[in-house]
């Protein structure tokens, strides 16, 4: 498996142009140069920047000058502090990864597909000229299983047009189920060799995401420490979401591990091996409602094996969002969470 040079350390800039009201105010202000100099100073070697379509398109579907300037200021100022930038499309027209708006036809629509691709091509002709400090993030998470016959359609198709521009510059590609690192074993191929296959990392959810608001099934007074007994993980998952299949086939006495993230990362590390392609991680992190000695150690953990097989990867997220590590309640650790991460 190929390591992707460049994009080994990164953090996203959520809740930017993405995942907000939209205001000019937001957009002007949310992120400012220090920040990127921060990022920079913290030994991050690149950002990933969520873009929803509502600051791209216009409602007429075309590429609008304002979003267009507002990416470019993101791609100045990390290569003014020596950042490399992976660009993601967070929303597209017809479809989000959020419940409350969820697919809306753009995997069976092809007008949606062609605004799509008319966001890639402009991404493409704009941004492809800076070479290896730029890469491209197709769609922030695929839910559910039966969409991947239409996404591997319409990814492929995405891709031959950022080719006609862009033949060098690497792609992430994502599979199903919120971009679970247990789907891209499921992604066929064939791809180029400037392809990497992508995916999430919230695992295990019960102590990441606890007393998360916008996860139904999540009590609002549930607590956890980080870690537990494998146990008890899989009494936790099983209660919560339904499901224990995660967390099995450990010695259910025994303490989760780095091990827990080499079996979970198992699958599409011989994936990416198999098509001699890096693996990235393209989001993963802790809720700022876990305790700081926990989200240390699950840190810690999920660094260690994320160098063990050279798995690149980006922390969700810089700022708030419900997860920021620049906040300052993780002033604490942070130093601590960076070295694990060197």
């Amino acid at each position: 498996m190929r390591e992707w040079k460049g994009f080994v350390h990164g953090i996203n800039l959520g809740g930017w142009y993405s995942q907000c009201d939209y205001s000019k105010d937001r957009l002007d202000n949310f992120i400012k140069e220090d920040d990127i100099s921060r990022i920079a100073d913290w030994g991050f070697d690149h950002l990933r920047l969520p873009v929803d379509y509502d600051i791209i398109l216009s409602k007429d579907g075309s590429v609008t000058d304002d979003g267009l300037c507002r990416i470019q200021k993101a791609v100045d100022w990390c290569g003014g502090h020596g950042l490399n930038l992976l660009i993601d499309l967070h929303k597209t027209p017809g479809y989000s990864f959020d419940a409350q708006e969820g697919e809306s036809g753009f995997f069976s629509s092809e007008r949606y597909q062609e605004l799509f691709y008319t966001i890639w091509e402009s991404f493409a002709s704009n941004f492809g000229k800076y070479g290896d400090r730029i890469a491209f993030d197709l769609l922030n998470e695929v839910t559910d299983k039966e969409l991947l016959p239409a996404w591997e359609r319409i990814s492929s198709e995405c891709i031959r047009r950022i080719r006609k521009t862009c033949p060098d510059t690497k792609i992430v590609l994502g599979s199903y189920w919120y971009n679970s690192v247990r789907a891209v074993k499921d992604l066929k191929g064939p791809f180029d060799e400037n392809t990497v296959l992508g995916f999430h990392c919230y695992d295990p959810q019960f102590f990441t995401h606890q007393r998360a608001y916008w996860q139904p099934m999540m009590p609002a007074d549930f607590e956890s420490v980080y870690p537990v007994s494998y146990g008890y993980g899989a009494e936790m998952t099983k209660k919560i979401y339904g499901d224990d299949t995660l967390i099995t086939g450990y010695d259910e006495e025994a303490v989760m591990s780095p091990g827990f993230f080499e079996k979970l990362f198992k699958d599409a590390v011989d994936t990416a091996a198999k098509f001699d392609l890096p693996l990235y991680c393209g989001e993963y992190g802790v809720i700022d409602r876990a305790d700081l000695d926990s989200t240390l150690n699950w840190y810690r953990d999920i660094h260690k094996v994320f160098k063990e097989y050279g798995i690149g990867h980006a922390l969700w997220s810089y700022k708030e969002m419900d997860f920021g590590f620049g906040d300052e309640r993780m002033d604490p650790v942070r130093k601590d969470i960076l070295d694990s991460n060197t």
